[in-house]
């Protein structure tokens, strides 16, 4: 269950993270103003919300497993809203992200 409710917030995470920085590209970089921009603070500030949210309370271990699935996010979401298709590298270097979250967030520990 712990698992479940962990990588869920993972999920979660990325979609603020990733959704808020998109916003604020679109609002600066597309010329899509001010609104955008300030949706988009909003969910980076929601993303660091979630992160705390995390079972385990040890933010470098957190953070550091959250890059591998802010890495695979990223692609999926630029495949998604932008039309951007990965190749095989792209995708083998996600799974080689997502696979080290596995490990520093769920391999088994003495404590």
């Amino acid at each position: 269950m712990l698992t479940t409710r962990s990588a869920a917030l993972f999920v979660l995470a990325a979609l603020l993270e990733i959704g808020g920085a998109w916003l604020i590209w679109q609002g600066v970089r597309e010329h899509k103003g001010w609104l955008w921009i300030l949706t988009g603070a909003l969910s980076l500030s929601l993303y660091g919300f979630v992160a705390t949210l995390q079972p385990t309370g040890d933010f470098g271990r957190i953070l550091a497993a959250y890059g591998g699935v802010f890495v695979a996010g990223s692609l999926a979401w630029g495949a998604v809203a932008d039309g951007y298709r990965p190749d095989r590298w792209d995708i083998t270097g996600a799974l080689v992200c997502l696979a080290g979250m596995a490990v520093i967030m769920y391999a088994p520990r003495g404590r």
